[in-house]
C-alpha cells in the first residue's frame, strides 16, 4: 500500500492542493490542461478527493484544486447555487429539497460512484466494546435517548460514562445513520458532540476517557491504532466494517455507496472532465492511496457509463 496520504503533508483542505501525488495513474490529462477545480461536500468522501486531486494535480500542475468538506447538506447547497463544480456526497442527492434547489438554479449533473464506505462505531482506546447489536445502537443514539452508560443497555458493557461525539446535521453520515438506525432520518439524541469535520470525532474520542462515536471508515483506518472499533449485530452475528465486509455487503446496514456530482456546466471545462476520466479510470489506486474501500470492477463499469461523454 502506498503511504498513506496526511492532510498535513499536502495542505489543508481548504486550500489548494500541493502537486505532491505520484505520476503513475492513466488518463487525466498530460501536463498541458489549466483552470481551477473547485470541490466541496462530504467529510467522508473527503480523503479520496483529496487524494484524485494530488495525484491529478501532479500530472497537471497548471491546474488548481481545491477540496472543502462542509459536509453532504452543505456541500449540495453551494453545487446548487453554482459555486462549486463537483460536490462529494456520501448519499444520493436528496429529491424533496436538493434535486428542486438545483432545477431552480438550472443546475444539471450527473451521479458518478467512486468508492465504498462503512460507518464505524469507535471508542476510546480505554472503553473496551467488542460488539453492539443495531437494538443497543438504536437505544443509545435515539432521539430523546437517556442512556449514560453502556451498561444500562448490556449489562455485561461497561459502566463507563459515555461522551458522545457524532457528525453534524449537515452530514450524509448523519443522515445515512439515524435512518438506518433510528428508522428516520434526523432521529437523533441532540446531547452529543457534533462536527462536520470527522478528525474532529476521531480526537474527541480519542482524547475523551468516555468517548464513543461514529464517522467513515477511512477515518478509523487513518487512525487504528489510538481508537477502539466496535463490531455491528444486525442480527446474524458481529461483524466488523474492514475492506472486505464492506466490499462485500456482509456489514449491514452501515456499508453504502460514496459519489461525487460534477455539473454538466462544469464537465465541459477540460479540466474538469479530465479530472473525472482520472478518477473513473483510477479508483483502485485513489482509493488506496486515501484506505477507502474501492468499487468493484461492475460499480466502476456504471461509474464510467454514468460519466459518459460530456
Amino acid at each position: 500500500m502506498r503511504k498513506l496520504l496526511t492532510f498535513a503533508a499536502c495542505g489543508a483542505f481548504a486550500l489548494g492542493v500541493a502537486a505532491c501525488g505520484d505520476d503513475d495513474g492513466n488518463g487525466g490529462g498530460g501536463g498541458d490542461i489549466s483552470g481551477t477545480i473547485r470541490i466541496d461536500g462530504s467529510s467522508t468522501v473527503g480523503p479520496f478527493a483529496q487524494a484524485a486531486a494530488e495525484e491529478f494535480q501532479a500530472r497537471n500542475p497548471g491546474v488548481k484544486v481545491t477540496v472543502g468538506t462542509s459536509g453532504t447538506g452543505g456541500g449540495f447547497e453551494k453545487f446548487c447555487a453554482g459555486e462549486t463544480d463537483i460536490s462529494d456526497a456520501s448519499r444520493p442527492i436528496d429529491e424533496e429539497e436538493e434535486v428542486p434547489l438545483c432545477e431552480k438554479s438550472n443546475v444539471t449533473y450527473r451521479e458518478v460512484q467512486v468508492a465504498n464506505d462503512g460507518i464505524s462505531i469507535t471508542t476510546n482506546k480505554n472503553l473496551e466494546v467488542d460488539c453492539l447489536t443495531t437494538e443497543q445502537l438504536t437505544e443509545l443514539w435515539q432521539q430523546g435517548s437517556k442512556v449514560k452508560r453502556l451498561s444500562q443497555i448490556g449489562p455485561k458493557l461497561p459502566d463507563t460514562e459515555l461522551t458522545l461525539f457524532g457528525p453534524g446535521t449537515d452530514s450524509g453520515t448523519f443522515e445515512f445513520f439515524t435512518e438506518e438506525i433510528n428508522g428516520e432520518e434526523g432521529n437523533s439524541r441532540k446531547d452529543y458532540q457534533p462536527s462536520e469535520d470527522d478528525n474532529v470525532l476521531v480526537q474527541g474520542i480519542e482524547g475523551t476517557e468516555g468517548g464513543l462515536g461514529y464517522f467513515g471508515f477511512s477515518y478509523y483506518e487513518q487512525n487504528k491504532d489510538n481508537l477502539n472499533l466496535v463490531g455491528v449485530d444486525a442480527g446474524s452475528g458481529c461483524v466488523r466494517p474492514s475492506f472486505e465486509t464492506i466490499a462485500s455487503g456482509n456489514y449491514k446496514p452501515l456499508s453504502r455507496p460514496l459519489y461525487m456530482y460534477p455539473s454538466e456546466k462544469a464537465l465541459r471545462k477540460p479540466a474538469v472532465k479530465a479530472f473525472m476520466d482520472y478518477v473513473v479510470q483510477n479508483y483502485d489506486s485513489i482509493a488506496e492511496a486515501s484506505q477507502i474501500v474501492p468499487m468493484s470492477q461492475q460499480q466502476a463499469q456504471k461509474a464510467t457509463s454514468a460519466l459518459g461523454a460530456s
